[in-house]
């Protein structure tokens, strides 16, 4: 299914009403199973204080987070990490890809990692690496996107409702020059 047209994509900034749309979409998330890190259920507040230190790292160069809206409705988001140690100038982090449910299937989640990717060509980063869930993670749409699968680490983490889960390291060069 192709995105909507009506989508557009752009780096988010720290205001009441995005840390509360992205508050409420973790919470959805990981309500429904996703491992991005949190256990179910998901305190608001929890969520809430998550993405002001998101957003703060973002404001300070760290990392961008990328918004798909829909009109005023935020419909998925994708973190790029760009605070690698010094000997990792070269490469950035995909994290918290995540789509709500009323939004899945329609192309987001590819036209997020795009503009992620877009986004790390602009910082020089010729390496992108990410991990996910083994049980129900993005792994078919990391592979059709270009990302290699790396290996697995078996009991990584919880899944959000209790249960050791293996996660998939994937890794993806870019267009960019490596310092």
């Amino acid at each position: 299914m192709t995105m909507s047209p009506a989508i557009e994509i752009k780096p988010l900034a720290a205001s009441p009403a995005t840390i509360a749309a992205l508050r409420d979409m973790l919470i959805e998330v990981v309500a429904h199973g996703g491992s991005v890190s949190f256990m179910h259920p998901l305190r608001p507040d929890d969520a809430t204080a998550f993405w002001t230190q998101s957003l703060a790292a973002a404001a300070r160069g760290e990392r961008t987070l990328l918004g798909a809206w829909d009109g005023d409705v935020l419909a998925g988001t994708v973190t790029l990490i760009l605070d690698c140690p010094p000997n990792q100038p070269h490469r950035a982090e995909i994290a918290k890809l995540m789509v709500p449910l009323g939004y899945r299937g329609r192309g987001i989640a590819a036209a997020l990692m795009g503009a992620a990717e877009s986004l790390a060509v602009d910082h020089h980063r010729s390496l992108l690496v990410l991990d996910t869930a083994e049980e129900d993670g993005a792994a078919p749409l990391y592979e059709k996107i270009g990302f290699t699968y790396a290996g697995s680490i078996p009991d990584f983490a919880l899944k959000p409702h209790g249960g050791l889960c293996g996660t998939r390291i994937y890794w993806k060069r870019t267009a960019a020059t490596a310092p």
